[in-house]
């Protein structure tokens, strides 16, 4: 299965503009693009943002929100406490079926994962697990200034140490003027990380047009292979 698996340092660190961004720049050159989340937290809060599941359908070329992620939830927490209070629980191997079934066909899968790899999506089942058992090479989404380097560092340890593939990081919102700090930091995290670091600027709208103009300058089909 072609694609990626877009993780990141932490929660709201940008991880679903990355994706986003990645869905709309190949659906604007004519792909058949998927997205997938496997769960989505948090519906019940207001945001300027439409939620996850609903921007990735959007970017990726007006796919159903209810196939981008097959389980929804209202509470803005962690997606095992979330099933729990629902008292619906989530099972690992509907979650692998249903993102194979939503890549069949298409010529790139794009994963957005819940928070950080080690968010547990049940108390056994991580998010490195999913992104392990569906074979996607790791896009990491991490914030460009002060701290990012031990919070951008941590995640390629935690893959790689069960034979997941980091692909590249991706500093955002990565500023048109960046300083001296964000430079060191891109530079630094390269090094140290032995992976690419791509940058994504901030994004004026959760509209396709303006994902697809910010992904176009990621180095996608290094990505896809």
């Amino acid at each position: 299965m072609r694609g990626v698996f877009v993780t990141g340092t932490d929660t709201g660190v940008g991880k679903t503009a990355v994706a986003g961004a990645v869905c709309a720049a190949l659906a604007a050159r004519g792909q058949d693009v998927a997205a997938f989340k496997p769960v989505v937290t948090g519906t019940d809060e207001v945001s300027a943002w439409p939620p996850d599941h609903e921007l990735l359908a959007a970017a990726a070329g007006g796919l159903d929100p209810g196939r981008v992620a097959p389980l929804t939830f209202g509470p803005p927490v962690s997606p095992h406490l979330a099933a729990e209070l629902a008292g619906e629980p989530i099972e690992p191997a509907e979650l692998i079926a249903a993102a194979r079934a939503a890549g069949g066909g298409a010529d790139a899968l794009v994963v957005e994962g819940v928070g950080g790899l080690l968010v547990p999506l049940t108390s056994g089942y991580l998010v490195r697990d999913l992104a392990r058992d569906l074979g996607l090479p790791l896009v990491v989404a991490a914030r460009p200034g002060l701290g990012t380097i031990n919070h951008t560092l941590l995640p390629p340890a935690a893959p790689r140490a069960v034979g997941l593939f980091v692909g590249a990081t991706v500093l955002t919102p990565w500023p048109a003027d960046p300083d001296d700090v964000a430079r060191s930091n891109r530079q630094t995290i390269a090094r140290l990380g032995a992976v690419p670091v791509a940058t994504l600027p901030p994004l004026p709208s959760a509209e396709p047009a303006a994902l697809a103009q910010a992904g176009a300058q990621l180095p996608l089909d290094d990505w896809l292979g």
